[in-house]
């Protein structure tokens, strides 16, 4: 493919694969397993003082509207059976022919504050439902979630330039290899937009190239956005995020078992250690752990915990969660040095604090940095940093039950409130405070200090 890198990539989302990896390989595993089961989802914003004009609002709404038009075009579908030979031959073919209907499945709405005069200029808060199967669904959240922030520093927060901003992701990367991280780029779903993106993973990439020139101890394994790694001819990076298990516990409305089931199906779909890194805090690490111990059938005397490469921190204190993992795979007599990806918000210092915790306890480890890498701005005339939106879409109900997340940090809970409350008496949850679970200044504040 032939990319102009002097001029902006047009706005707005055109391809399928523009998206994380991990939607695409959990739409094969709902294909597989959940191909009837009809779904919610809940948009919710986190930095509820960030507000949009009608404007805004009005091209937001446009830009969904034509997600109905894409398709999946011949070269793209050549990528994924090249670069991700998991990927079931019956999916791809589905995938081959699927359409987005978001006239029918989306409901945006512009919900003014105060007096609404009608004009373009008016501030308000938007509204996204979404419903239908969940396999005709699954494939909104990443692309809604970037269009909606590409929509606010497009009309709201103007005050900035893409200047520099190859040459910052080039020295951050540079950075986080020489200190021995492997570093994958996951910044995509509350990037600035696609342009930003862009050009942050090329920084990124000349930033690797300079680290194999050179002996730095880092890698960079890649990006979660399939049609950057498409750019770039890499294997996009992921596995599996919470969906996968909200949707199967709200099916199931058993959640004292929700986890193994939600594990068994997926190896079920992909087989014994492909895509073997396992997210733990959906409802709590603790309750994740008893399932991840138990063996994966009655056939096989291998545990889940032995068979999957290793787990994926999204939540809570990181250097707690490390020592957790060390006593379980010692209890357990896992002796194989297992892998811990880190998600959770981070930045240069958290990733190297990370690391040096993760060694010390006998781990290999790896990060997935996402908004500090496509989000980091400041604005032009102020100095002051341009705070990204923290917003999110969470799986709000499936066949009618009411899907929640607990996680381990009580900032991340998405859900009907009774059932999250019902959940955590059911498996004993624990509530745990940590100092940088404050949602809502996740990336700072506007009178913050900037990190570059």
């Amino acid at each position: 493919m032939d990319f102009n890198w002097s001029s902006e990539y047009p706005e707005g989302v055109l391809s399928f694969l523009d998206t994380d990896l991990y939607k695409l390989t959990m739409q094969n595993a709902v294909f597989q397993h959940y191909p009837d089961v009809e779904v919610t989802y809940a948009f919710t914003n986190r930095t509820p003082e960030k507000k949009f004009s009608r404007k805004a609002f009005g091209w937001l709404r446009d830009q969904i509207y034509k997600l109905g038009h894409i398709s999946l075009r011949d070269e793209e579908l050549r990528f994924l059976k090249t670069h991700c030979p998991y990927l079931t031959a019956a999916y791809l073919h589905f995938l081959s022919e699927f359409r987005l209907s978001p006239r029918e499945q989306l409901k945006p709405s512009f919900i003014p504050i105060g007096e609404d005069t009608g004009a373009d200029d008016v501030i308000g808060d938007i509204h996204i439902e979404i419903s239908g199967k969940w396999v005709d669904t699954i494939l909104y959240e990443i692309p809604l979630l970037a269009l909606t922030s590409e929509a606010y520093f497009k009309f709201m927060d103007t005050d900035w330039n893409y200047e520099g901003q190859e040459e910052k992701a080039f020295e951050k990367g540079r950075q986080i290899l020489k200190a021995g991280c492997t570093l994958s780029e996951f910044g995509t779903r509350r990037r600035r937009d696609y342009h930003t993106q862009a050009l942050v993973f090329r920084g990124l990439v000349n930033a690797s190239k300079l680290a194999a020139d050179i002996g730095l101890p880092g890698k960079l394994a890649g990006t979660s956005n399939v049609h950057l790694a498409m750019r770039f001819n890499l294997a996009p990076i992921g596995t599996v995020a919470h969906e996968w298990f909200m949707g199967i516990a709200a099916i199931t409305n058993d959640y004292e078992t929700a986890n193994e089931e939600a594990l068994r199906r997926w190896v079920a779909c992909f087989g014994e250690g492909v895509l073997g890194i396992a997210l733990t805090d959906t409802f709590g690490t603790p309750a994740f752990l008893k399932s991840f111990s138990r063996p994966m059938g009655s056939n096989s005397s291998r545990t889940y915990a032995q068979v999957f490469t290793g787990v994926r921190q999204d939540s809570g204190d990181p250097a707690t969660f490390v020592k957790i993992m060390r006593k379980f795979y010692d209890n357990h007599g896992i002796k194989e040095k297992k892998t811990i990806v880190f998600s959770d918000a981070l930045d240069i210092e958290k990733c190297i604090e990370y690391k040096r915790v993760s060694d010390e306890q006998g781990f290999q480890s790896s990060f997935g940095v996402g908004t500090y890498l496509t989000n980091d701005f400041t604005q032009l005339t102020t100095g002051k940093k341009s705070v990204p939106l923290n917003i999110v879409i969470k799986l709000s109900s499936a066949t009618g039950n009411p899907a929640v997340k607990i996680s381990d940090n009580i900032g991340k809970n998405t859900g009907d409130s009774a059932k999250v409350a019902e959940v955590k008496k059911l498996l004993g949850y624990v509530e745990e405070d940590w100092e940088g679970g404050d949602e809502t200044k996740r990336w700072g504040t506007s009178d913050g200090a900037t990190k570059s």
